[in-house]
């Protein structure tokens, strides 16, 4: 069984998505801990409902970057993870942190990348008079919000959306995605060639 770990920041709705379907599914995999930089987050209360281990390493209580990555490695590494999953972490990692774990620390970002990198991603898209928008799971490298595509969806840019209806619709496909793209990587269906990511079955990494 492969063992996943979830970082999150706040209400934690990707994580949830997350450990529903890894249940419901039957993966070859467990979510064995959830890790917070924030004491109040919403989702360590749900992770505490469903018998998921909690930990919060808060970054305030760190003087430098590089101490906090210390401590929450640290803590990550005690449940010895085969995957490192970001489910709205909202903390810059260091490269030494990334570096750590290698192809085996995935993202997801609100935006088909490369475009709309960082911040405000759905004001920018709509700045822009994109016609489509959407997210993009992908594994972690020292650049912000890059690294090798695992899986995108796209969504339709509305005449009517603002940020807040445009934000809304691109979560939902954040919640089909991001668990599938999981689900590949414990079941070793993924593998990165020359930076890009491949499905070894031929499968679809990208929706309309």
């Amino acid at each position: 069984m492969k063992r996943i770990v979830v970082l999150i920041s706040g209400r934690g709705s990707t994580m949830e998505a997350i450990v529903q379907r890894c249940a419901a599914e039957a993966w070859p995999a467990h979510v064995v801990a959830v890790v917070s930089n924030r004491g109040d987050a919403k989702g360590l209360k749900f992770a505490v409902a469903h018998g998921l281990p909690t930990a919060v390493v808060a970054h305030e209580q760190y003087g430098s970057r590089e101490a906090f990555d210390t401590a929450l490695a640290t803590t990550i590494d005690h449940f010895e993870p085969d995957v490192v999953v970001l489910a709205g972490f909202m903390r810059i990692l260091g490269v030494p942190f990334v570096s750590r774990y290698e192809h085996r620390l995935m993202n997801i970002h609100p935006s088909l990348l490369p475009a709309f990198a960082g911040l405000h991603t759905h004001r920018r898209a709509l700045e822009a008079g994109c016609k489509l928008a959407g997210a993009t799971v992908h594994f972690v490298t020292p650049e912000l919000d890059h690294g090798p595509i695992v899986m995108q969806a796209a969504v339709p840019v509305l005449a009517s959306d603002d940020e807040a209806t445009l934000a809304a619709r691109v979560l939902e496909v954040e919640h089909q995605i991001y668990p599938q793209a999981v689900r590949w990587f414990v079941e070793d269906r993924l593998r990165i060639e020359k930076g890009i990511v491949r499905h070894v079955d031929g499968a679809e990494q990208g929706r309309a």
